[in-house]
């Protein structure tokens, strides 16, 4: 997933994914803010403000 010049492996998706699950789980995230917690997760990891669409509803999907 390289569209917007930050490089993200399959595996560093998986870490993100992992990561997410455990946070929404954790924290009791309503499913209405998952797109937003996945972004702020995204943007963290890869150090840019851009995000993929791709790669966040991938993300949060069920």
């Amino acid at each position: 997933m390289d569209k917007l010049g930050v490089s993200v492996s399959s595996f560093d998706c998986d870490i993100i994914r992992s990561a997410f699950v455990k946070s929404v789980i954790e924290k009791n995230i309503p499913e209405d803010q998952w797109r937003a917690a996945a972004a702020l997760l995204i943007r963290d990891y890869a150090g840019s403000d851009e995000i993929e669409t791709d790669l966040l509803e991938w993300i949060v999907r069920k």
